[in-house]
């Protein structure tokens, strides 16, 4: 009866209202960059673009996708993705259910578990991860935006929630049948976390494609950048010349159209693997949220 009343029938109003208002915030500029993208020079110049092209012409994606230097980056951004995302969920993986296990199964299991928290709190700063990172070898290479950002301590708080609370009696099951720690974790424990792995495998991916500042401090030539610190070069600092764009094309489209083609394309990658993972995010969203 409580979801009946009328208070309540007046809070999914306004609820699916904000919802849908906040929703339409986050989908307006896509749209738009999408439009100017798709306008020609003379609309984009002249400001005039909105949500629908004008003038439409695919000069802009002709001349991204003909960009060896866009394709590069884009190549690059993907690597950087997908190493980054499978050694960082091993990691996550592999220390939540070492955690998750009770002190007496685990001698020093508090000792480590206060470590990651200080790690999460705090850490060594700009200058001195800088100076690890060149001192290791690691230094203008794509190691060097995968390995620091590795261990995701909050990630692994979760995990380690959501282990918690499967029942106790998978693990005896597998253990009784002979298999290791190694064998449960990936034959059983993987299969029936799915919706938490896939949830913080999206966040994690989100996090490596977005990144920026990294590929800028730790790659000495704009040639090995990932998209991200591509776009930051062009788009923030407005460094058209990084562009790779042929000079004389300037005349038939605008530097806008091009910079808006590479940002929606920049874009896409996300967009195209989140409805592969939307049966998991929605119940993967509520990891952790119960204490076991």
């Amino acid at each position: 009866m409580r979801f009946r009343s009328p208070a309540y029938t007046v809070f999914s109003i306004l609820n699916y209202t904000f919802i849908g208002i906040l929703s339409i915030c986050c989908v307006l500029p896509l749209i738009h960059i999408f439009a100017v993208s798709l306008s020609s020079k003379a609309a984009a110049t002249a400001n005039i673009v909105n949500f629908w092209p004008v003038g439409f012409t695919l000069d802009a994606y002709m001349q991204t996708l003909g960009n060896d230097k866009f394709l590069q980056a884009l190549m690059i951004g993907i690597e950087r993705t997908v190493l980054g995302t499978a050694i960082s969920m091993t990691i996550v993986v592999m220390a939540a259910y070492s955690l998750s296990k009770s002190n007496d199964r685990f001698k020093g299991r508090n000792m480590y578990s206060w470590f990651f928290i200080f790690m999460m709190l705090f850490n060594g700063g700009l200058i001195p991860t800088y100076l690890v990172v060149s001192n290791t070898g690691l230094y203008d290479t794509i190691w060097a935006l995968v390995i620091p950002n590795a261990v995701n301590v909050w990630n692994i708080i979760l995990m380690l929630n959501f282990f918690r609370n499967l029942p106790a009696e998978l693990e005896e099951a597998a253990l009784i049948d002979g298999a290791g720690h190694l064998r449960t974790v990936f034959s059983i424990y993987i299969w029936v976390s799915m919706p938490a792995i896939a949830t913080l495998s999206l966040f994690t991916m989100v996090i490596h494609w977005n990144s920026w500042f990294d590929g800028i401090i730790y790659l000495t030539s704009s040639d090995k950048y990932p998209l991200s610190s591509f776009l930051q070069t062009i788009v923030v600092q407005d460094n058209f010349a990084q562009t790779g764009v042929d000079p004389e094309k300037l005349e038939q489209i605008s530097n806008r159209t091009v910079k808006a083609s590479q940002i929606f394309i920049g874009a896409l990658p996300i967009l195209i693997v989140y409805p592969f993972l939307q049966k998991y995010f929605v119940k993967g969203i509520v990891i952790g949220s119960v204490k076991g």
